[in-house]
């Protein structure tokens, strides 16, 4: 099915606009199957994503601000999104002995058992979405949106 069917347009849409559409409606049905796939976990598409960054890391600590810059969706209120994984153990936070303002995250045990356990099923997921490209369209369909952002 096409944009215009999906969203029932009554007009014909220039290319631009179908981009631009498709683009929209493509980022909200993954995000939508990501959320799926992550709720029986119990967390968010952005606490995934700050746990990624931390492992990372290797162990090392990263600051609020580092972690900021990593965030996929950068609007994110990262502070919310820490405690959040405070209060399911999965990250510690600590003051930098260097820097008293400065604070540190480091992801817990039970943050990178979660992470080795999705590690398999988001690989799947991955792969679902994208099997009915070939391993050619991938490469360009990347370089598309790569040049779109850059």
């Amino acid at each position: 099915m096409n944009i215009e069917q999906i969203i029932k347009s009554t007009i014909k849409l220039s290319i631009p606009k179908k981009v631009m559409l498709n683009l929209a409606y493509t980022k909200n049905y993954m995000g939508d199957k990501f959320t799926e796939l992550l709720k029986p976990y119990g967390i968010s598409s952005e606490q995934y994503n700050v746990l990624r960054i931390l492992r990372g890391q290797k162990g090392n600590p990263l600051n609020m601000q580092d972690i900021q810059e990593r965030m996929v969706t950068k609007n994110s209120n990262t502070t919310r999104l820490i405690d959040k994984l405070l209060i399911k153990n999965m990250v510690i936070r600590n003051t930098c002995p260097n820097n008293r303002r400065k604070i540190e995250i480091q992801i817990t045990d039970d943050g990178l058992k979660l992470l080795s356990e999705l590690d398999p099923i988001i690989e799947n997921h991955e792969l679902i979405l994208t099997d009915k490209l070939s391993s050619n369209e991938l490469e360009t369909l990347n370089e598309l949106l790569e040049k779109i952002r850059n």
